[in-house]
């Protein structure tokens, strides 16, 4: 016989496991005896009294149905918010495909960025774009720091405002507590910095997942390319 590290061993060495065994191997033994279904009584979790082991079933799946259905629900809501997104960023993309000027793309950007998805804030700052641009606000020279600090990451910065240079590319800094900050590229080099402010701490988070900014950055960057010098 089985052993059982639960309640001790019934009369004669059988276990409580041996006992549920054979009732599982053996499902004509309710037929058998149909009354044990009405007679048996249990502890409802839902107070002290005493239902029958049908009741008591039944109460079980009522319980995994409501598990259900709220799984389901929140399947639904994410499904939704998904798509929320989707249609946001298909308007930001059709922005930028009507914009026939490249030299309107960076400002274009930033409002559709800030309009689409409710960004108190946001900016773009441009280098090593063809002289032609030279003047416009978003290809004011920034420091060697910042585009170091933009050539080292690998995925865009989310987190508090520290003080940043990037910061001040804001209207208006001293609002902004949280940040992203998105590495614009071609190929492996950098050419520009995409940052989105905002004065909800915990907007950009250092925890959130960053895989929709670098969406954001990639089709960002590879529309403004196009300011580049051609090679």
């Amino acid at each position: 016989m089985s052993t059982n590290s639960g309640p001790a061993q019934g009369v004669q060495g059988i276990t409580e496991n041996d006992i549920a065994q054979y009732l599982a191997n053996t499902p004509a033994f309710f037929e058998r005896h149909a009354q044990l279904l009405s007679s048996v009584q249990l502890t409802s979790p839902h107070g002290q009294r005493a239902v029958s082991l049908q009741e008591r079933q039944m109460e079980m799946l009522r319980e995994r149905i409501k598990g259900l259905e709220h799984k389901i629900v929140e399947m639904i809501r994410h499904s939704q918010e998904n798509l929320l997104i989707a249609d946001r960023l298909h308007r930001f993309t059709r922005v930028i495909l009507l914009t026939t000027d490249p030299a309107e793309l960076p400002a274009r950007m930033v409002a559709s960025l800030k309009h689409e998805f409710m960004i108190p804030q946001a900016a773009i700052r441009l280098w090593g774009v063809d002289a032609a641009h030279n003047g416009a606000t978003e290809v004011e020279l920034p420091s060697e720091d910042v585009k170091s600090f933009a050539a080292s990451l690998t995925q865009p910065y989310c987190g508090v405002n520290a003080g940043f240079e990037a910061s001040e590319w804001l209207d208006d800094p001293t609002r902004v507590m949280s940040m992203a900050m998105i590495p614009l590229r071609h190929g492996d080099a950098s050419f520009g910095l995409l940052v989105l402010g905002s004065p909800d701490p915990t907007r950009y988070a250092a925890e959130m997942g960053t895989e929709f900014l670098m969406r954001i950055g990639e089709v960002a960057a590879a529309a403004l390319s196009h300011l580049r010098p051609a090679a």
